[in-house]
């Protein structure tokens, strides 16, 4: 069974799960796990991996267009080097700083690979799901695809640059100022294909997008390998941890939006297409 596969079975045992945090009263809560082989390339820093495995769980907070209030996390490792646990440290908190929350602790373990499990909370009285899009709406995506995928190839020639970039700060004031505009949005960590996937079958709808639209890094044709190369790493690598979301007012979205929003395409009544041709439901997958 692959994560996809789980994830359906877990989502068939538990129907309120399904959207990037789990809502209780008016509070919103989020969990993820991280692998050094898997999360972290060779060359991330311990301060990295605190701000980047505190982000991503921030990032599900945003949304749902919460206010982003507290996170812990779980710092497993084969042996603790305080250097490493200082640094790690140091990032969890500044990422939450930089959100307006506050990291609060978590719990330490032995592990025979360096992995970490984080928890993020928010609060919002009206949370954004990923069922309200409707045909006739701009689909729209906040910042730029395929800052983490260049990362992961500079991470090969320049770690300085790479860690910089897998650095990302979590969309909570976007997520909070498009709440009230957005009918349905989640985070691009599965990749802009993925997520489109994803918003089709909880909203039934569909989605036509342009490639001539998409807010490319401006780091990816330098490390792409070809205009396929680009393509691919800003649609389907993911992890970039940007807001992807309908509205009916896009103009309006700009202009309350704290960062910039791109209208990349359209809803429609069904299929998910990229420059008219059907889109792969590809994107990362642990």
């Amino acid at each position: 069974m692959d994560e996809r596969a789980a994830l359906a079975l877990v989502g068939e045992e538990l129907p309120a799960a399904g959207d990037d945090c789990a809502v209780v009263d008016s509070t919103v809560v989020t969990t993820d796990m991280l692998h050094d082989r898997t999360d972290f390339p060779a060359g991330t820093t311990r301060y990295t991996a605190g701000w980047r495995a505190v982000g991503a769980s921030l990032s599900d907070v945003a949304a749902m267009g919460a206010d982003a209030t507290a996170a812990v996390a779980v710092y497993a490792a084969p042996e603790f080097v305080a250097d490493e646990l200082r640094a790690f440290l140091c990032g969890a908190r500044e990422v939450c700083a930089a959100v307006g929350a506050e990291y609060v602790g978590g719990d330490l373990d032995g592990h025979d690979e360096f992995t970490v499990a984080t928890t993020a909370l928010g609060e919002t009285d009206d949370p954004v799901l990923r069922s309200g899009a409707a045909p006739g709406e701009a689909v729209c995506v906040t910042g730029t695809l395929g800052r983490s995928a260049a990362a992961l190839r500079l991470f090969e020639t320049d770690a300085e640059q790479a860690n910089a970039l897998f650095r990302f700060e979590p969309r909570i004031a976007a997520g909070r100022a498009l709440a009230s505009h957005a009918t349905a949005m989640l985070d691009s960590s599965d990749g802009l294909a993925r997520s489109l996937h994803q918003l089709a079958e909880a909203s039934d709808c569909g989605f036509d997008v342009e490639s001539n639209r998409l807010p490319v890094h401006e780091t990816v044709p330098r490390v792409a390998e070809d205009a396929d190369d680009e393509r691919e790493l800003a649609v389907h690598f993911g992890e970039d941890f940007e807001l992807v979301f309908t509205t009916p007012d896009p103009d309006r979205a700009r202009s309350v939006a704290p960062v910039p929003v791109s209208v990349v395409g359209e809803t429609t009544t069904g299929g998910v297409r990229l420059d008219e041709a059907p889109l792969a439901d590809r994107g990362y997958t642990h």
